[in-house]
């Protein structure tokens, strides 16, 4: 089997400290108080492999991991055990907040993302006018990003790394964010990388978008795998259990 991405028996956890007054920090001080350190486990023995070309949801609740799974296959953290593997030197995370240097310009940014993801100058130049007509968002690609709204900054992350088209894209909720023209465009997209044999991690709360673009759905609930697989049997098992959550 051609894999990219192999992961096994993957753990992740933060360190949270509480948050104190200035009394109970003072108290501490005197030693009669500490403030509270407390380990949350993100990841607890996540293990799912990933054909190569192949685009795998990443569905459950809000604080399942599933941003967290995508930031440590990116690199951005580190598992405390556990491996990843990636059969690929082209990787991009594309999640808001990430991926951009707010005091550059929408075009410097565009350079720095594609020269980071291993393109020369030039290559980045023959993208460039793609990139900005795909973003579409005028005169603000030539100001500095922290001036972008989230829905520029989405627009233009989004069109820098469907462009410039790494061998492994990583999708944290991005084909939710925008208006109906930029979804449908970001979504058409996402179907042509499919097309193109690109493999791509794909996280949604749009169960339609997940059937429709998936060919395994990986479902994630507090840190902990659920079921991965056929991307119909596990929606449907996971939309049903959603609905008896809130009941």
């Amino acid at each position: 089997m051609d894999y990219a991405i192999e992961v096994e028996h993957l753990c992740v956890s933060y360190r949270l400290i509480n948050s104190v007054s200035i009394k109970q920090q003072l108290t501490y001080r005197r030693g009669k108080s500490k403030p509270r350190v407390e380990e949350f486990q993100a990841l607890n023995d996540v293990s799912f492999t990933v054909q190569r070309g192949h685009t795998v949801g990443v569905i459950g609740s809000n604080g399942a991991g599933k941003s967290t799974l995508l930031k440590a296959l990116a690199g951005v953290y580190q598992p405390d055990s556990g491996n990843i593997t990636l059969h690929s030197d082209s990787i991009s995370l594309l999640a808001l907040g990430t991926g951009f240097e707010n005091d550059l310009s929408g075009v410097e940014n565009i350079y720095l993302n594609g020269i980071l993801l291993g393109m020369s100058r030039k290559e980045v130049e023959k993208k460039i006018n793609e990139i900005t007509d795909f973003a579409d968002i005028g005169d603000f690609i030539y100001k500095p990003v922290r001036t972008y709204s989230t829905g520029m900054r989405s627009r233009l992350a989004f069109a820098i790394a469907s462009n410039i088209q790494p061998d492994i894209l990583l999708i944290d909720e991005m084909l939710g964010v925008g208006d109906e023209a930029f979804r449908e465009k970001s979504t058409a997209r996402i179907k042509d990388m499919i097309l193109s044999d690109r493999t791509v991690v794909l996280i949604s709360h749009n169960m339609a978008t997940i059937k429709e673009l998936c060919q395994e759905v990986l479902w994630l609930e507090k840190g902990k795998t659920c079921a991965y697989g056929d991307p119909f049997s596990i929606v449907d098992e996971y939309i049903l259990y959603t609905r008896n959550k809130r009941k």
